[in-house]
């Protein structure tokens, strides 16, 4: 997962007030709920020595998202009275943080864009008009067999409408892109499934969509394979078919197909982060040590040697690591970070200076459940090449 989006974190100098917090609106009073959370942690951010606009900027910061439904969070990063980065989270955090600091703590918020899988959600459904009739096979395309007969086929004024929308897996849940609607007379659908499918092979083309979720409604299957059956063959195994009931869109502010896309995109990788968990255990079964644990990476960091970090879910063994004004400052000691010429050094937490050295070094971020990938402390790296040998 590249990170892009963290660069205006490092772009400042100075401390910067790094906020998380439970922003959820499932609760009878949840404005009341977030400003009790947003005064214990502007109490904090006080103690900290965070300055008066720094916290005015936080709270003007968390109205944004009050058009967002049900449980969610929201991560805050201000620095000499400007909101540098604010961005909705699709899990509300395990528990409200802020830290007022010169390295942000922008790790939960990277943990919370994996693994950024591209994809397209569309949904299939029909509205009745009247005078249904028996059902017809759904035309599967030249050779292929017909499926199954539905109750109810296309009837006179019949409609077939879709929805069709383009996301990054998981962050669009709450940070949705616009749906494209279109609307086709039932009895038209096949040639209007085709004019469909094309325009799905270009989103898929433009937006590198390594899903496509298709729903039909349940015990309606006739439009959805008529579409499915009309999409280009190269985009076959991309497709993911399921079937629901009740409106793609459940809630305000929440993406399309929503529970459809957590059934089927939770807990898988995208392609580039697959790649690198490849050529990592390649790398480990040549030199374990060079490239698994805590020791390994934070040598590997200092060296700009780092192609991408591996991290466990749940996350980087706590302690604490040194760090100086450099992204490339960090070591497991004060007197290891003298030897780099780092001119002043603090202690901070591991995975804010992990994060820091990732994207200064233009690194990846790949994050791998535990019970998938279990790595010593936590952590790994893929080497950009090979550390040169000892004297």
């Amino acid at each position: 997962m590249r990170l892009p989006f963290l660069d205006p974190l490092y772009a400042t100098e100075g401390a910067v007030a790094s906020v998380y917090l439970d922003t959820s609106r499932d609760t009878g009073d949840p404005d009341r709920a977030v400003e009790l959370r947003w005064r214990h942690a502007r109490e904090e951010l006080t103690a900290q020595g965070a300055d008066a606009r720094t916290l005015a900027a936080l709270a003007d910061g968390l109205d944004a998202d009050r058009e967002v439904s049900d449980r969610h969070g929201r991560a805050l990063f201000c620095a000499d009275g400007q909101l540098v980065l604010a961005e909705e989270l699709p899990q509300p955090p395990a528990r409200d943080t802020a830290r007022y600091s010169r390295v942000p703590d922008a790790m939960p918020l990277a943990v919370q864009h994996a693994p950024d899988l591209p994809y397209l959600a569309v949904s299939v459904t029909r509205q009745r008009g009247v005078g249904g009739r028996p059902a017809p096979s759904a035309d599967t395309g030249p050779g292929g067999p017909a499926s199954e007969a539905i109750e109810g086929a296309p009837g006179a004024g019949d409609e077939i409408v879709v929805g069709v929308q383009a996301g990054r897996w998981p962050m669009s849940r709450v940070a949705p892109g616009p749906v494209t609607w279109h609307r086709f007379p039932a009895d038209a659908w096949q040639r209007g499934a085709a004019r469909l499918a094309g325009t799905v092979n270009r989103m898929a083309g433009e937006s590198g969509a390594q899903a496509i979720v298709v729903r039909g409604e349940e015990g309606d299957g006739w439009a959805q394979g008529v579409f499915v059956n009309r999409l280009p063959s190269k985009l076959a195994s991309r497709v993911i078919t399921v079937e629901g009931t009740g409106p793609p869109v459940t809630a305000p502010g929440r993406a399309l197909l929503e529970d459809d896309l957590a059934t089927s995109l939770d807990g898988r990788l995208n392609e580039r982060d697959l790649l690198h968990i490849d050529r990592f255990l390649a790398q480990r079964a040549r030199d374990r040590a060079a490239c698994e644990g805590m020791t390994a990476a934070v040598a590997a960091l200092q060296r700009g040697q780092v192609e991408a970090l591996l991290v466990n879910l749940p996350g980087v063994a706590p302690q604490q690591l040194w760090g100086g004004p450099r992204p490339t400052h960090i070591a497991a000691s004060e007197e290891d970070l003298w030897v780099f010429g780092a001119p002043s050094a603090r202690a901070e937490p591991v995975e804010s200076l992990l994060i820091r050295a990732v994207v200064g070094t233009g690194a990846e971020l790949v994050v791998v459940p535990r019970d998938e990938l279990a790595l010593a402390d936590g952590v790994g790296v893929l080497l950009r090449y090979a550390a040169p040998a000892a004297p």
